[in-house]
């Protein structure tokens, strides 16, 4: 599964691999879960980003697309 990532300064990235997200203190942080719905001690860190700088966060994976996204 993919996350497309929009930061507040119009940047676009895609965190390939991840199978969800979670806030952790200011950082919003990708795991790979093996296809888990959740976090927990086995999952993997595959990137973080400062929640301020993400204006909005979609999943890439079929028909299920918006996940989150801030409003300004």
């Amino acid at each position: 599964m993919d996350y497309e990532l929009t930061f507040v300064d119009g940047r676009a990235e895609v965190i390939a691999g991840a199978d969800s997200y979670e806030q952790e203190g200011p950082m919003t942080t990708f795991f790979q879960s093996d296809g888990r719905n959740y976090v927990d001690f086995w999952s993997s860190r595959i990137a973080s980003f400062r929640t301020t700088d993400l204006s909005a966060v979609r999943r890439k994976a079929g028909d299920q697309r918006a996940v989150s996204q801030r409003s300004k």
